[in-house]
């Protein structure tokens, strides 16, 4: 049996060195907010050419610190991909904003930009873009549309760890470049681990100060904070693991060029953007009788997964909320097929796959 993901065999090239380092800390005294976290954020604001970094407890906790920080008036609408993960649009809805889907672009799967300036109204505040998949979003029109219209711009790059867009980093155009580094990603902790990376000085202050319980003198609160900091833990295991992140980028890669390659054209694959560094945190097909198609693969002995099952608008929690029909969304989430495609996984099994696949 091909496994669509082992996390134990990922991370058994590090057990020596993760091994090293959690004695290491241990050994030091420092659990929360020690010189782990803070030589992470240096050497993960290095790795992306971002001014500062601010790490915090999740990716979702990444994306309402970043809203929360700006003081919206509540109820400001907050402009979100149709296709996204739910914590997207979580972040949204727990900073007492409203978001307001648009849909992408069904040969990327990214937010469309003609789609955002047509929701831009008085009340729009920002704009969140997901660079699904590890497949950057159009960012050059989507600044450009922030700048015309005086938004606020994140980036989620929950799955977007050393994508470029035009030789800049994912993460580095927006006020906020929000990071999950939840245990599946590219650049996955061994628990769960979020980041902020901005651009000034005052921002990076005002997250540091929301992550500590609105706190930056001990036992003095100056507002309403949170407890979101990044574990002492985690952030000396993204420390070892950030070192040979572009190993497992160029593996992906070389991973994908196989499937891209092999595959027939029955199956619709990713579009690729010669203006983009593309990292794979996940390798989506796209089929007509896509649960056919999955069941097939698991009886020849290949798992897969889906990204994402059920759109967020008809998420059951959600249907009260985001109101509107969303038929390029629906239909992505009723064909896309995620492929194995890990760092342990060689390219005799990608190619085995291919094999299984064209059959079909």
């Amino acid at each position: 049996m091909i496994e669509y993901e082992n996390l134990s065999k990922v991370n058994k090239i590090h057990k020596k060195n993760l091994k090293k380092i959690f004695l290491d800390s241990l050994e030091s005294g420092q659990f929360i907010l020690g010189n782990n976290t803070l030589k992470f954020e240096y050497e993960f604001s290095r790795y992306t050419k971002s001014k500062y970094s601010c790490g915090v407890a999740s990716g979702l906790d990444s994306m309402i610190l970043s809203l929360q920080s700006q003081k919206f008036e509540k109820g400001s609408q907050v402009i979100v991909p149709s296709n996204t993960y739910i914590a997207t649009i979580l972040a949204v809805l727990r900073s007492d904003l409203v978001p307001v889907l648009a849909e992408p672009k069904i040969g990327t799967y990214n937010i469309c930009p003609d789609q955002i300036e047509e929701k831009i109204i008085n009340k729009t505040k920002a704009i969140i873009v997901t660079h699904l998949y590890g497949n950057p979003c159009e960012m050059e029109s989507i600044v450009n549309i922030c700048n015309k219209n005086n938004l606020v711009l994140l980036e989620d790059c929950a799955q977007s760890h050393g994508a470029t867009y035009r030789g800049k980093h994912t993460g580095t155009f927006g006020k906020f470049g929000c990071f999950s580094f939840y245990p599946t990603k590219n650049l996955g902790a061994l628990g769960d681990g979020g980041l902020i990376t901005v651009k000034s000085k005052k921002d990076l202050n005002i997250l540091q100060n929301l992550r500590n319980y609105g706190s930056s003198t001990k036992y003095k609160n100056s507002e309403i904070g949170f407890n979101s900091r990044l574990d002492e833990i985690q952030a000396a295991f993204l420390r070892v693991k950030l070192r040979s992140l572009n190993k497992l980028i160029n593996h992906k890669q070389k991973l994908a060029s196989i499937y891209h390659k092999e595959l027939k054209d029955d199956f619709i694959k990713p579009k690729l953007q010669p203006h983009c560094k593309q990292v794979f945190h996940i390798y989506p097909i796209r089929h007509p009788k896509r649960n056919k198609l999955r069941k097939y693969l698991l009886e020849n002995g290949v798992k897969t997964d889906i990204h994402y099952p059920i759109p967020p608008h008809k998420q059951k929690g959600y249907i009260p909320i985001l109101k509107g029909n969303y038929p390029i969304s629906e239909e992505i989430h009723e064909t896309i097929l995620s492929l194995p495609i890990s760092l342990m996984h060689k390219e005799t099994e990608i190619n085995k796959i291919c094999e299984i696949l064209n059959k079909f």
